[in-house]
């Protein structure tokens, strides 16, 4: 990114906001010093601030109309980016869409955006921290309803508020601890003060450690992964294409078909679910396919659940760990009614498939579902981690710290939590998380 755009101001970007190819209605975004002046030249007299106002739009280099649409003029501050900001919406031909996009870059000091830049900006002037934009990040690229309420739920401030909540609790004890270094020689205020410090910290670590303690939220926004493990032509494949409702794997009579990772994503009951289907885990004949059972072991020790499948004709006590549900395949060729299996399913005819796939929807829920906001990302979790270590030494050294160390150990853990909201510390994070952005977002 250049130096204009990473400061967030000197010029003035443009984009197309909503999805390329044909369409009802194109938005396009102008952010930046010269948006009104392109827009008066684009419109003629910008309309009054947030009032829609039909326009003819004319080529600022030959007056030529490029197009009839709604134009909006929002100035800064108080807009989405912190800057002046004007919205052009058009007809979302592509042919207009581009004639209208030349016409706004014709105009000096107006540049093509890069990815997430409106965002970005938005984060540099005070509109938005970073678990906010992150939130928005993940409402972008949300798959199920409630990976869409969770993502809107942080990208509207819950987290932020959370952990602003944290950080003005350490301040207010940081704040009795140091009054009693200003009032070391008055004893009754620095045991009054530290002992009031002392309780607030104690239920801010209980806290603490239970947000760390509860992934369901970063497990949301990754999805619940289920692995399909088992011996060669088990029917893993056939499994997944049932469960997919499409034809994702390859489904042979011949052993080992199956030597690399196949992800599926689905949607159950508004839960991200991830199915992995795995080669199957025998004595491998080649490099490739030696390299495709030890890719499943690595899938099943990774998975939320395992599905262990078995055909009736061979039987095998499951290889694998963790959570795991046997489950018996072509019971429409077998005569035994297996009462040591959890699930008897044909994925050829589909028998006891929809009680298969409640059973798997309700443990996602179990392992997802919560009404709290939570951290929902590494970076979220390694700063809260940090700041909590800091705080239990604090708490664990209380009676031999000096006032000064614990001051400076709450010190610590607030900067850790404001990290997570970007008031320090970010910038290795920016140009990674703004990439991930569309262009116009």
């Amino acid at each position: 990114m250049n130096q204009s755009s990473a400061s967030g101001g000197r010029d003035t970007i443009a984009a197309l906001s909503t999805a390329p190819g044909r369409a009802a209605i194109a938005v396009i975004r102008i952010s930046g010093p010269q948006a009104g002046a392109t827009l008066d030249a684009l419109a003629g007299a910008r309309p009054a601030p947030r009032r829609a106002s039909f326009r003819a739009l004319r080529h600022p280099r030959t007056s030529e109309v490029v197009d009839q649409g709604v134009a909006l003029w929002l100035p800064g501050p108080a807009s989405a980016t912190g800057e002046d900001l004007c919205e052009l919406q058009i007809h979302g031909g592509r042919a207009t869409v581009a004639a209208t996009l030349d016409a706004v870059l014709s105009v000096e000091g107006v540049r093509m955006a890069e990815p997430g830049e409106f965002t970005r900006r938005a984060f540099l002037s005070g509109r938005m921290d970073l678990a906010e934009v992150e939130g928005l990040a993940d409402l972008l690229s949300a798959e199920t309803e409630n990976q869409r309420r969770q993502a809107l739920l942080q990208s509207s401030g819950a987290l932020s508020a959370r952990i602003e909540g944290w950080r003005e609790q350490l301040i207010s004890a940081m704040a009795l601890v140091e009054a009693g270094i200003d009032f070391s020689d008055e004893g009754e205020v620095t045991e009054h003060a530290r002992s009031l410090a002392r309780d607030e910290l104690s239920t801010l670590a209980g806290d603490m450690n239970a947000a760390l303690a509860d992934t369901r939220a970063e497990r949301l926004r990754d999805g619940f992964r289920v692995a399909i493990v088992g011996r060669s032509n088990a029917g893993k494949s056939s499994l997944l294409n049932a469960l997919a409702r499409r034809e994702a794997a390859i489904v042979a009579a011949e052993p080992g078909t199956t030597r690399d990772v196949i992800e599926v994503h689905l949607d159950l009951e508004g839960l991200p679910v991830i199915l992995v289907d795995t080669a199957g885990i025998r004595d491998a004949g080649d490099a490739a396919e030696r390299e495709g059972v030890r890719r499943a072991g690595q899938q099943a020790a990774a998975a939320d659940l395992v599905l262990w499948l078995e055909d009736p004709a061979d039987r095998a006590e499951p290889e694998v760990g963790g959570t795991v549900w046997r489950v018996t395949n072509k019971i429409d060729l077998a005569d035994q009614p297996f009462a040591d299996t959890d699930h008897r399913i044909s994925a050829r005819t589909g028998a006891g498939l929809d009680v298969l796939i409640s059973a798997i929807a309700a443990a996602a829920r179990d392992a997802l579902s919560s009404e709290d906001v939570g951290v929902t990302r590494a970076r979220h979790r390694d700063a809260l981690r940090t700041a909590v270590a800091s705080l239990d030494r604090c708490l664990s050294g209380w009676d031999d710290l000096a006032d000064e160390i614990v001051a400076e150990l709450l010190r610590r853990a607030a900067e850790e939590l404001g990290r997570i909201t970007g008031r320090v510390g970010v910038e290795d994070v920016l140009d990674k998380l703004f990439a991930s952005f569309c262009i116009g977002k």
